[in-house]
């Protein structure tokens, strides 16, 4: 295996960073609930913990900004151009997987 440095770790873990962001962007018809239920994370749990490497770094990062980056416009607008409401059975399986931090 090819041994790599802090650096080298740091940037490709970055631009695998942006290619998710990049898909999530894509793919604007899967829905938070649709992943938190699968993946148990979805684009606002990327935004938060964004905002908290940002923080934990002394860059004071807001909730909007750190969404904005995520979601590649204000999370308002984004929400209004593609989120749908979801089913009762994907709200039921949300709450019975909910993490206790959402």
């Amino acid at each position: 295996m090819t041994e790599l440095s802090d650096e080298q770790k740091r940037d490709f873990e970055a631009a695998a960073f942006r290619r998710l962001i990049e898909h999530l962007r894509e793919r604007s018809d899967v829905q938070n609930i649709d992943l938190m239920n699968l993946a148990g994370f979805c684009r606002n749990c990327l935004s938060n913990w964004y905002r908290d490497a940002a923080n934990a770094e002394g860059v004071d990062l807001g909730k909007d900004q750190s969404r904005e980056i995520v979601y590649g416009m204000p999370y308002a607008q984004w929400q209004a151009l593609n989120q749908t409401e979801a089913s009762d059975a994907k709200k039921a399986e949300f709450e019975a997987r909910r993490p206790r931090d959402h």
